[in-house]
């Protein structure tokens, strides 16, 4: 009863103060751990004891591979090397600095340097991304991250045990370097099995909740084995963590393919609650451990001052390694003319945004306690370890947001968003539209085709409704009214059950349609509207160089009507979202307009671009080709 009270009471707080510190604006990590830390000195609350085997086997496989399912594999090739070179050129490059500076302050061995090096290498995948996210950063400077916290907690592991066999014996350059082959090919292979393995079984898989079940256990059953088998010979085993990342990128990846529809939703809602209680209850453990770690500090030979000094030397060390090399490993790659032909110039602000977001977390804290009874001065390399992770959430998590503002680093801009959306939404209703043209038998009747395509075109409307601001949308008041019906439709619902009229079973079935109905209702999108722009709204990717169309579009002609589209003000009608005639300088009106006289422009005129005639926006559409420009 005592275990089951705790465990709620920690639930219970996780989730107050995570909701709490959402809506005033600060990062909930850095508030629990505050929490943690004053609730470890109330003489009610019991010593909480973060032991490796629960971080590192019953925390760290499900932590990584929610991360790893969301990750994209197609953006983790695009940016292999700035990922590998942070994963696992900056672990081993912090690995060092740390250890020298600890061997320089402390009275110990190197390679008890080393292994504090390594303890405090691996940024948090928790922390980092939570902390990126919420302030926004730009999409490229998060993937990197993910990416790199997915990666380094294995090589941060691999060279903390080879300096731990280095503090009890001798370890050769050989044995280094076969025992960081084995955990990472081996690791590598693992994850491949599991992936496959687990891959085939799911798709033969029809229950939802069977499939989920097998989505739950996934990540032990890449970890466990790979952490099981051991190569004699070179005291190493595959990595557990390199298992657990690779599974889980690839059946996400996969996903489409093996998995339902409602079990994608279902496997997304139930990593995304695990993933929320776990994140933050690492933040509130971590500050739990505070009293612990400083009643241990007693059994030091050093001073409290001598303390103090060598924990703030260590943080700086690991604050001030991670800029000192990101820059360099940024840029000297693009002096490399292939590379420099097909990368961009990496925008310094962004690179620095990368350089700073370091936090560490609960890998550190569990790593340190690793380390063996008898390494000297335990005490203070596991305070060490404590304040760099608490030190990093603080001075970088704080300053994150501000330095993203001072700096005026540009983030994901919904406009953008919503014109990439629209444009590759056009492409998947045209794949859908051609199916209906040249695959459906005629045993379909004509009512039955006319509902698929207007469905289809409607689902395409609303997301180009979202551009260009103005009133609202007929989407979006669709959504709002429907939404308002939903809910009355519900209110007899819930009435009929009051007076049991109606089975419980078919009302249940009726309410889990109108459950679902409301779930997929278009958004109604509060946006800032286009005209609020610094610059006109263009495609982020410009497909002009395979558009021949699009490319000899280049002047924009005078509106015949400036003032709206030309039929609409004859006809009287009112248009949503006005589109020129690259042409003759024609204004017709969008498709979500009764009239869709921009489409019919160009079925008479066979004129084939057309270009937003929406303040600040600059996108041109092709009509021939399907592509913006």
């Amino acid at each position: 009863m005592e275990t089951a009270l705790t465990l709620v009471t920690l639930l219970a707080i996780v989730v107050s103060v995570s909701a709490g510190a959402g809506r005033v604006g600060v990062p909930a990590p850095l508030v629990l751990i505050v929490v943690g830390l004053v609730s470890s000195y109330l003489p009610f609350v019991p010593v909480f004891e973060l032991t490796p085997e629960i971080v590192l086997v019953g925390l760290l496989p499900p932590l990584l591979y929610a991360a790893a399912i969301r990750t994209s594999l197609i953006d983790v090739r695009t940016y292999r090397r700035p990922i590998a070179l942070l994963s696992v050129g900056l672990v081993l490059f912090t690995t060092v600095g740390v250890g020298l500076v600890v061997w320089t302050l402390l009275d110990v061995p190197l390679a008890v340097g080393l292994a504090l090096g390594a303890v405090v290498a691996p940024p948090d995948a928790v922390a980092a991304t939570a902390i990126a996210r919420r302030v926004g950063l730009p999409r490229r400077v998060v993937t990197i991250l993910e990416g790199e916290s997915l990666v380094n907690d294995a090589t941060a592991i691999v060279t903390l045990r080879t300096s731990i066999a280095a503090i009890s014996g001798t370890v050769s350059v050989w044995q280094v370097g076969a025992g960081f082959a084995v955990s990472a090919v081996g690791g590598i292979l693992i994850g491949l099995v599991v992936a496959t393995v687990i891959g085939k079984i799911r798709s033969h898989i029809n229950d939802d909740v069977t499939d989920v079940a097998v989505s739950l256990l996934t990540p032990w059953i890449a970890y466990l084995p790979a952490e099981a088998i051991h190569v004699p010979g070179i005291d190493s085993e595959p990595s557990g963590v390199l298992a657990v990342v690779v599974a889980g990128v690839i059946l996400g990846h996969r996903s489409p393919r093996i998995q339902s529809a409602s079990s994608r939703l279902f496997e997304r809602t139930n990593w995304t609650t695990i993933s929320y209680v776990l994140e933050n209850s690492v933040f509130l453990l971590i500050g739990l451990q505070i009293r612990a770690i400083l009643m241990d500090i007693g059994d030091s030979s050093m001073t409290v001052a001598e303390i103090a000094i060598a924990c703030a030397v260590v943080l700086a060390t690991v604050i001030l390694l991670r800029i000192v090399w990101v820059f360099p490993a940024t840029y000297l790659p693009l002096m490399v003319p292939s590379i420099a032909a097909r990368e961009p110039q990496p925008d310094p602000r962004a690179v620095f945004l990368v350089a700073w977001t370091g936090m560490r977390g609960v890998v550190t804290l569990a790593a340190v306690f690793l380390l063996p009874s008898n390494t000297p001065e335990r005490e203070v390399l596991v305070l060490m370890a404590f304040v760099v992770t608490v030190g990093t959430l603080l001075i970088q998590g704080l300053t994150i947001s501000w330095l993203v503002r001072v700096l005026k680093v540009p983030g994901p801009n919904a406009q953008e968003d919503h014109l990439q959306e629209a444009t590759a939404l056009q492409a998947v209703t045209d794949a859908g539209m051609a199916y209906l043209d040249h695959e459906v038998t005629t045993d379909v009747s004509e009512a039955i085709m006319h509902r698929l395509r207007e469905r289809a075109t409607d689902r395409t409307n609303a997301v180009w409704e979202r551009l260009g601001g103005g009133d609202e949308t007929p989407s979006a008041q669709y959504a709002r009214v429907r939404g308002e019906m939903i809910r009355r439709e519900r209110d007899e619902l819930l009435h009929m059950r009051t007076l049991g009229t109606v089975d419980q079973s078919v009302l249940g079935l009726i309410m889990n349609s109108l459950d679902v109905e409301e779930s997929i209702l278009d958004r109604a999108y509060d946006d800032e509207i286009s005209a609020d722009r610094e610059e006109d709204l263009r495609p982020s990717t410009d497909r002009e160089a395979a558009c021949v169309h699009l490319a000899d579009a280049t002047s924009v002609p005078a509106p015949n009507t400036p003032t709206g589209c030309e039929e609409c003000l004859v006809e009287g009608t009112e248009w949503v979202h006005l589109r020129l005639c690259m042409a003759c300088g024609h204004v017709g009106c969008c498709d979500s307009s009764v009239g869709r006289h921009s489409t019919k422009h160009f079925e008479d005129s066979d004129h084939p671009v057309m270009r937003s005639f929406e303040a600040g926006e600059a996108w041109r559409w092709c009509f021939i080709d399907q592509a913006n420009g």
